[in-house]
């Protein structure tokens, strides 16, 4: 079973969205589990603390190094191969190729950061994957959180109903996914394109990938560029 468990001092978020859709169907199903941990239950003092003033002076907190050692220790043991995954802005991107890797694993242990960030300490000393979603700055790492599980998990065996509709989406194969068409045949004078309507599925191949390309050299020069240097490199 691929588990997830979420460290975050508001455990009350989750399951949140993930109840819903493929994800909520296949988590009620036992096809992957959710295990949020409240990080505020392995602070020491009275009003449960788990962040204080940044050394060296400036704005806000940061989260203490010695209590999310705490929480990560208790819900990861040594054995536990699942990677060990921080949401931070300044984190690699997360990418479709890294999706399908952790899918194809046994789960994840996520660490939602909040304030100003985490005590550099732990993230060195527990082996601790920084993963971005994206070019800005949210409060904090769970809707960060969402995202990456929601993506993981839709990939798992069993929670798409045809697993060939993975293998056609935007950045399966480096470029976005070409666009879409369905019934009525002619909507407000636009009709679907001939080619998707032909009957010939190397028609309808070929109509898709030159589609694909043209929205990918559009709209993603970046995932054009490492595209054609892909084919340069098979070729």
């Amino acid at each position: 079973m691929w588990r997830a468990t979420v460290l975050t001092i508001f455990p009350k978020l989750f399951p949140g969205p993930l109840s819903s859709s493929l994800a909520g169907k296949a988590l009620a199903a036992g096809v992957w589990a959710l295990e949020p941990v409240d990080i505020r239950a392995h602070a020491t003092d009275r009003h449960r603390s788990v962040d204080d003033t940044p050394a060296g002076g400036g704005p806000g907190m940061v989260m203490r190094a010695d209590v999310l050692a705490r929480a990560l220790d208790t819900v990861a043991s040594p054995e536990d191969a699942r990677p060990r995954l921080l949401m931070s802005a300044r984190g690699a991107p997360l990418t479709q190729r890294r999706v399908a890797a952790l899918a194809r694993g046994t789960g994840v242990i996520l660490l939602c950061g909040r304030f100003e960030g985490v005590d550099e300490r732990v993230i060195l000393a527990r082996n601790l994957e920084e993963v971005s979603i994206g070019d800005y700055v949210l409060s904090g790492g769970e809707i960060a959180a969402f995202v990456l599980i929601d993506a993981c998990v839709r990939l798992v065996p069993g929670v798409m109903g045809k697993e060939v509709s993975g293998e056609e989406e935007s950045f399966a194969d480096g470029l976005l996914e070409y666009p879409q068409y369905t019934r009525p045949q002619v909507w407000e004078d636009h009709p679907i394109p001939e080619a998707l309507t032909s009957g010939n599925h190397a028609k309808v191949a070929a109509w898709r990938r030159a589609q694909a390309e043209r929205l990918t050299r559009e709209r993603r020069p970046d995932l054009w560029s490492a595209y054609l240097a892909r084919r340069v490199g098979s070729s």
